[in-house]
């Protein structure tokens, strides 16, 4: 489970076994390129499976929706700088893997509210589809794990094994708060399609988690 290798060039190994690129050797064209096809893929799982029942505007599966396609789209950033700076070729992987990942899981989450004819934008506080929801908000009404702008400034002018560093921090605390987030709907949810692709969600991030773990006992 732990990436060991030490250059760019080399393989990579992730949770799930060997990577399919080989971090920024995959070249910054080609990432674009695989997280827009990412995006196309998520809209069409989300269009192939059938909805018997809509969730209404303020239901838990609508919140979480929204909620974690902003929580996701924060995770795509902080992956992006890793990719584009990190010194870490396991690192810099984990940028491809987590911004090609949820970016197609923003796809699934968007159709989901186009197929329950709803808004994208929420209509209630964020969070506010969570039993005590608020208690969980970070300063500046962040969700749970999600960075402050100044962490991210910080994160952005970063180079080198100090970003490696900040973004394994910052990013097993943004995955944490999806996992709390993902527990939540798992609980209030019998929507079939919602609950499975939220597990599917907590199985990659825990194992996506340990990995960075990981990574960052080895790079101390």
């Amino acid at each position: 489970m732990v990436a060991t290798a030490t250059s760019h060039d080399e393989a990579v190994t992730s949770p799930d076994g060997p990577s399919r690129v080989g971090g920024r050797g995959f070249g910054t064209a080609a990432l674009a390129l695989a997280i827009a096809v990412g995006l196309l893929l998520g809209y069409a799982a989300g269009w192939l499976t059938p909805t018997l029942t809509r969730p209404g505007d303020t239901s838990a599966e609508a919140g979480f929706a929204r909620d974690m396609t902003t929580h996701h789209t924060q995770a795509v950033q902080m992956a992006l700088v890793a990719f584009k700076h990190g010194q870490d070729s396991a690192v810099t992987q984990l940028g491809v893997d987590i911004a090609t990942g949820q970016q197609g899981e923003i796809g699934i989450m968007q159709t989901w509210l186009r197929q329950w004819r709803l808004d994208p934008t929420r209509s209630e506080p964020a969070m506010a589809w969570m039993p005590d929801g608020e208690q969980f908000m970070r300063e500046g009404g962040l969700m749970p794990g999600m960075a402050t702008k100044e962490e991210m400034d910080r994160l952005e002018a970063a180079r080198g094994h100090e970003l490696d560093l900040l973004f394994l921090d910052m990013m097993i605390k943004h995955h944490l708060g999806g996992i709390h987030m993902v527990d939540a709907v798992l609980d209030q949810s019998s929507n079939d399609q919602v609950t499975e692709a939220a597990q599917r969600m907590k199985n990659t991030q825990q194992g996506e988690l340990d990995n960075m773990r990981a990574i960052l006992d080895r790079i101390k």
